[in-house]
């Protein structure tokens, strides 16, 4: 069903993915952003955030008649914020209508009372109008565009008409298109509110194909947008990559838990101990959830920021789990894991029974096994939940999970596994996360190994870098991990999205792994020691990527 009354200025609740209604305004998009093929949809600016994203017409909802619903079901400081700034637009607006139908009417008041004093009152001024009538027929056909009076112009067009001779006309189309896209935004909300656009109902794309889906609609945002249409066509075959359906045959199947749907905050107390890179992201997107979280970091000055989001602070461990009802973790590796909880005010002190934990740290099988037997000793539930994705990914919410241990823990955490991942995976027994999470880092850092020598080498042989980047991005092994960690090492930025020094720990712990059950693993093993040389290089801090300079120093 088309929305007619949807148009340029329209202020409504816009869905975009798995993420909440936000409320915002249609506005034109940038010249070099092309609109995305298939269904109709409407460039959409959020409020109360630099985002704006191509909105789907089924998933535009009329601002006022929906309010109080959303309000009910959305909380958060962020989002009170939007509605906020919402309604001081909307009084703006309508106190711009007021003055200019006030202006309207006075002048056409003033226009009426000077036609009455010059009305004709004898037959000599009505020969004295004819010819002035004549003179201004002559004068009228040399300049037909040449306009009477300002006042008389004001006070004979409506507002509506005005903004439509204001607007720029946009190249190509004709005045009537221009006519219905230009509406002000008073109009166009009481439209709005009396058209077909007030009975819509949600289209939840969990309902449709995820293959079918255009990445537009699910995570393509202002970030983007300045970036030149090349970029759009790589991140949107990318993005397809990512969101096809899985077929995994693990111990469960894989339960797509964020891909679509609106997300409903659990009533529950998060806790969350360390914001790292990857931690400070799945917070941020927890509150923006409407989640209610209580944050603690060894260095305090971390919290400062989710405070002003509306988190709360917790003064310990200890504290943190004591007063919520399940309390996350995600710690450098495995002795930060242990003395997170172990440790003086850890989080074994505050574990009671029905207190949950859930470590979503990476580290071996051995490390969590252990630290799921002290909890769940004490009466709490344990989950073992690492995530596989890097700074960015978290920050978009766009993290996979890999989770295993107490499967009701793993239905409690539902809306928080929607809020910072895409994808969640329920694997069976304590262990098995951390055993697949191991092997996948694994795979990224030897393949990262991999890209640089590669890289290397075509330099040191007389080939381009940038064609070697092109000719890769053309192929099989085209992703967005190859093209941003390429051109990582051609603009020499190691800024870190996922830090050296956790990558070759996760690559020890695979190797051991394989020890364990006397598996060999050569590729890795050679990976290791490409990563060890590049730490020695002072490379520890900078991204994965830095490994490269392990091979031009």
């Amino acid at each position: 069903m088309a929305v007619t009354s949807a148009a340029l200025g329209c202020v409504s609740w816009g869905k975009l993915g798995r993420y909440p209604p936000w409320p915002g305004k249609i506005v034109n998009p940038p010249k070099d952003l092309k609109k995305p093929r298939g269904k109709k949809c409407f460039f959409v600016k959020f409020f109360g955030t630099e985002d704006h994203a191509w909105i789907k017409v089924e998933q535009l909802k009329p601002y006022h008649a929906h309010k109080e619903e959303m309000i009910k079901i959305n909380k958060g400081k962020r989002f009170q914020q939007a509605v906020d700034a919402v309604e001081e637009f909307l009084r703006r607006a309508k106190g711009k209508d007021q003055t200019s139908s006030h202006t309207s009417a006075d002048d056409k008041s003033r226009r009426n009372s000077s036609e009455e004093r010059s009305r004709p009152n004898s037959g000599d001024e009505k020969r004295k109008l004819s010819l002035s009538e004549g003179k201004v027929k002559k004068n009228m056909g040399e300049g037909k565009k040449r306009v009477s009076s300002g006042s008389a112009e004001r006070g004979s067009k409506s507002p509506l008409k005005r903004a439509q001779e204001q607007s720029p006309r946009k190249r190509g189309r004709p005045p009537k298109d221009e006519k219905d896209l230009t509406i002000p935004e008073s109009s166009t909300v009481k439209g709005m509110m009396a058209g077909p656009m007030a009975t819509f109902k949600w289209q939840p794309s969990a309902s449709e194909p995820v293959k079918d889906a255009d990445p537009h609609f699910h995570h393509f945002l202002l970030s983007q947008t300045e970036k030149p249409a090349v970029c759009y066509q790589a991140i949107t075959k990318k993005l397809k990559i990512c969101e096809e359906e899985t077929g995994s045959t693990s111990i469960q199947a894989a339960d797509s838990t964020a891909v679509n749907g609106s997300i409903t905050p659990t009533d529950k107390k998060i806790g969350f101990l360390g914001l790292g890179l990857m931690g400070s992201g799945i917070v941020s997107n927890l509150l923006k959830m409407g989640h209610t979280v209580t944050v603690w970091n060894r260095t305090a000055e971390k919290c400062d920021l989710f405070i002003q989001e509306g988190a709360r602070l917790g003064r310990t461990p200890a504290e943190v789990v004591s007063t919520c009802d399940i309390t996350f973790a995600c710690v450098s590796d495995p002795k930060a894991a242990k003395d997170l909880v172990l440790g003086p005010s850890g989080v074994l002190q505050g574990i009671r029974p029905g207190k949950c934990y859930v470590d979503m740290s990476t580290v071996d099988a051995d490390t969590v096994t252990e630290l799921a037997q002290v909890i769940v000793s004490r009466g709490g539930r344990f989950l073992e939940a690492p995530v596989s994705g890097n700074q960015q990914l978290s920050n978009d919410g766009m993290l996979v999970i890999l989770a295993a241990g107490d499967r009701g823990l793993y239905e409690d955490c539902s809306s928080c596994f929607q809020a910072m991942g895409k994808t969640s995976f329920f694997l069976g027994e304590v262990g098995n996360a951390a055993k697949m999470m191991l092997i996948v880092n694994m795979v990224q850092g030897s393949f990262m190994a991999t890209i640089a020598e590669g890289l290397t080498l075509a330099q040191v042989t007389g080939q381009s870098q940038q064609t070697l980047l092109d000719i890769l991005n053309q192929g099989q092994l085209a992703s967005i991990f190859l093209d941003q960690k390429c051109q990582n090492i051609l603009q020499g930025n190691f800024k870190p999205d996922f830090y050296l020094k956790y990558i070759q720990k996760d690559l020890r712990l695979a190797i051991a792994l394989g020890d364990a059950v006397n598996h060999p693993t050569p590729m890795a093993a050679a990976a290791n020691e490409v990563y060890k040389r590049a730490k020695a290089l002072d490379q520890s801090d900078n991204d994965m990527s830095a490994v490269y300079r392990a091979y031009i120093h």
